[in-house]
């Protein structure tokens, strides 16, 4: 069969096109040409970004005799990890147990029914140190299929039975946390015992964790920054990493993106790859970092982030692409990194690397929560702007006529992959941040229906799923789990799900959105603060369950308009900006009004008084007397003192590490 590539959405897909390799899309069509020639399936996992992805799709899939050698002993698929994450996450986990050392390319071997029994990453052409030949192993595998088709299929079936035994116990624990009247959450001191477990992971000459190679573990520093220890430990530690990493090699200081992860522990020698959710939740971080200690760098570094997301990762449509290539053509060579050893006047005369055009749902929920927030913090309605654009595109396109939504587009063309948890979770989440800091309750009342979809009509199921349904393929397979509950470089369906439900519940005072968190969260209140490092999005968000709910709503007179309430003349903005509540509003009268028609009870009678802009803080549900004096706008009960000696100590500790 020819390569059926040519008209894929993913452009991950479409680059391997031209490959004599008769490729397969992901699908039930290429397992049913396996059993009918009787022949094993490679399933190939990667993305259109990854410099290891690139190098053997030259070495190997463009190679005619391992081309012949693949048409002829195998099916091959090949497949784009983020249009599918369920499929990537389901073969990873079964990889697992062949390799350590995951990562992309991904090469799994699997039988026609879709077992793994083999599995690697990058494979050369010719053997080298530690790395056989793709050639020698693809021999392997089919003499091994002919030869020994017992002792293969019995392999295969054990893995299957793990991963089925393994969903079948997440499966259960979920129900259990579902059905659970008041579902437990770590302590606070549980939370401390995690974030003492971090600091001894720090780098403490080049900031962040470990030794090489080194990413920027996003989710880690964010519940590290706002984790209220008494000595200030955590967010001492996310500043000092937070600064160090913004001077570093790993962020581009030209265009102000960040790279994936460096392979040195000094961030140096980049992996030249810019996703978009590193840079999403990165501006997130150093906006909230410039908003607790007032920090210049902390604003430079967020400010070069968003001018990267606005300038070279928003689409014309107004969608984000999903990445930036690693890998681009500066005179005429094909180079990783080349691009950006380069100054600005000579990057013009230069192809910038291709973007991978994708938009994915769950990413582009990430760029609207974290621009929508800087606009506000820096009082840059562009921003807001850009977070807006893209929430529109997504509601036209990526929302379908019966309420679910679709997982990726490129130029407007949808992909049939399914959407997943983080889907929804994180476009709920950018949707309410967006009401909030525009005043417009229609992102709130869709972002409640996004997360009503998640939430099951049974009180003993799992607390969130996906409206879409398992990929029928794996689901066929069986080896679908009912919730992923892991994190990588970003939060999980689960954890991302459960912010937009806090925050929902902050706003509404609905008690099933809090009780949904919990029950979802359980799942992991035991294994999360065992593991910090790879969990930092559910801390974060026991740390909020641990805590009141702090909330501050900015009501403007109609007469001043949205954009006149966020002019830098009216003080009582300029201190919302800088507050460090959970919940920040700011509307006008009339705005308000529609929240609190709409049933977000937290703008219930929510006036200016005497024609002025009027402030509301309110902890837990129970507000302070409405306040129009700047002066009387209290701080986050117990932290300013704090914060400014986190600020100040921060700055000390990274002067020292730097001699």
């Amino acid at each position: 069969m020819p390569n059926s590539l040519a008209d894929a959405i993913s452009p991950y897909l479409r680059s391997h096109a031209d490959n004599p390799v008769d490729w397969f899309g992901w699908g039930e069509e290429a397992f049913a040409e396996a059993r009918e020639r009787d022949v094993p399936v490679l399933v190939s996992i990667g993305y259109s970004t990854c410099h290891w992805c690139h190098v053997m799709a030259r070495e190997s899939f463009s190679d005619p005799a391992i081309a012949e050698y693949l048409n002829t002993h195998f099916v091959s698929i090949k497949v784009d990890r983020e249009e599918h994450p369920d499929v990537d996450a389901s073969y990873l986990s079964a990889a697992s147990a062949f390799i350590e050392g995951l990562g992309w390319p991904l090469n799994v071997f699997v039988t026609p029914d879709g077992q793994a029994f083999h599995a690697g990453t990058y494979f050369p052409p010719v053997a080298l140190a530690g790395h056989p030949s793709f050639r020698d192993v693809l021999t392997a595998v089919t003499t091994a299929w002919h030869t020994r088709r017992a002792e293969v299929s019995a392999g295969a079936a054990k893995v299957a039975e793990l991963l089925a035994e393994s969903a079948r116990e997440l499966a259960e624990g979920a129900a259990a946390a579902g059905g659970a009247a008041v579902p437990l959450h770590p302590s606070t001191a549980v939370l401390d015992r995690a974030v003492t477990e971090l600091v001894g992971y720090e780098d403490a000459r080049f900031g962040g964790f470990g030794g090489a190679p080194k990413f920027p573990v996003a989710p880690a520093l964010s519940f590290l920054l706002g984790h209220g220890d008494a000595n200030g430990d955590g967010p001492m530690l996310a500043l000092r990493t937070l600064k160090l990493m913004g001077a570093s090699p790993l962020r581009d200081p030209i265009e102000g993106g960040f790279f994936r992860y460096a392979v040195n522990r000094d961030w140096s020698d980049p992996h030249y790859e810019r996703m978009l959710y590193d840079n999403a939740q990165l501006l997130s971080l150093y906006t909230r970092a410039w908003m607790l200690t007032g920090a210049p760098w902390a604003r430079h570094v967020a400010e070069g982030i968003a001018r990267f997301l606005c300038d070279v990762m928003q689409l014309p449509g107004g969608g984000f692409a999903s990445a930036q290539d690693s890998e681009s053509t500066v005179d005429g060579h094909r180079v990783e990194g080349g691009y950006y050893a380069l100054e600005p006047g000579d990057r013009l005369r230069q192809t910038p690397p291709a973007l991978d055009t994708k938009v994915l749902t769950g990413w582009n929920g990430l760029a609207i929560q974290a621009l929508a927030r800087a606009g506000f913090a820096f009082d840059q309605p562009r921003l807001i702007d850009a977070a807006r654009r893209a929430a529109d595109y997504l509601r036209e396109h990526h929302v379908r006529a019966d309420g679910t939504l679709v997982r990726a587009s490129v130029a407007a063309r949808t992909s049939t992959a399914n959407a997943t948890l983080e889907d929804y979770g994180m476009y709920a989440r950018g949707l309410l941040e967006l009401a909030l800091v525009t005043g417009n309750v229609c992102y709130a009342t869709q972002a409640r229906h996004l997360l009503d979809s998640t939430l099951p009509a049974a009180t003993d199921a799992p607390a969130f799923r996906s409206p879409n349904g398992a990929d029928p393929v794996l689901s066929g397979q069986g080896l679908v789990s009912a919730i992923d509950p892991s994190e990588g470089a970003y939060p999980s369906g689960l954890s991302a799900t459960a912010d937009a439900a806090l925050l929902l519940h902050s706003l509404t005072g609905d008690d099933r959105y809090r009780l949904a968190a919990q029950a979802g969260l359980g799942l992991v209140a035991t294994l999360a603060p065992s593991r910090p490092l790879a969990y930092g999005a559910a801390l974060r968000l026991f740390d909020e369950l641990n805590g009141p709910i702090e909330q501050l709503v900015i009501v403007s007179p109609d007469r001043f308009g949205a954009a006149a309430a966020n002019r830098p003349a009216i003080t009582l903005h300029d201190l919302a900006r800088r507050h460090a509540a959970g919940v920040v509003a700011s509307v006008s009268e009339s705005q308000a009004q529609a929240f609190a028609a709409a049933g977000f009870d937290l703008f219930l009678a929510r006036t200016a008084k005497a024609g002025q802009p009027t402030a509301y803080f309110c902890r837990d549900f129970v507000c302070q007397l409405p306040i129009t004096d700047p002066a009387q706008l209290p701080p986050i009960a117990g932290t300013a003192r704090l914060l400014s000696e986190i600020a100040a100590e921060a700055q000390q500790s990274v002067r020292s590490h730097k001699r």
